[in-house]
């Protein structure tokens, strides 16, 4: 992922009282390094307070959707994530990979019908539950997710 640009929060850095930036290798155990890491600033700079649960179950949840999917378990991939943190417009997570996309819109609702008994796809449907606003750029490659 050398060739694109980094995955970016769009709040105005001046405001930020957290950002970070990293770079993730497609792999279950960094991934849990990683979500440790971003909780413990998180809980640190009082981002999100009060959501740190959801914060973290979506973060998890995005995370593991991009390893699977976007990274098709690829060892040799990465995932880009950004994370900021402004007083005044919440908290924003920015998760970018490799792979190919998709379109939300496509994902069955799994809480309805023979949905109910599957084993998978719940994850784009609970991240939407747990965060403020969802939105899918670079054909469903990047999701932003905010916090208020």
């Amino acid at each position: 992922m050398t060739d694109q640009a980094p995955a970016r929060c769009d709040f105005n850095t001046k405001d930020l009282i957290l950002r970070l930036d990293e770079t993730l290798v497609c792999d279950v155990d960094a991934m849990d390094n990683l979500v440790a890491d971003i909780m413990e600033a998180v809980t640190g700079m009082g981002c999100a307070e009060g959501r740190e649960f959801e914060v973290k179950l979506a973060l998890e949840e995005a995370l593991m959707n991009a390893i699977e999917h976007g990274c098709g378990g690829d060892p040799d991939k990465e995932i880009q994530v950004a994370v900021c943190c402004d007083e005044e417009k919440g908290m924003l997570i920015v998760i970018r990979d490799p792979g190919p996309g998709f379109d939300p819109a496509s994902i069955p609702n799994p809480v309805v019908g023979k949905n109910l008994f599957l084993t998978h796809g719940r994850g784009v449907y609970m991240i939407n539950q747990l965060v403020d606003e969802v939105r899918y750029l670079r054909g469903g490659t990047e999701i932003h997710m905010r916090i208020d």
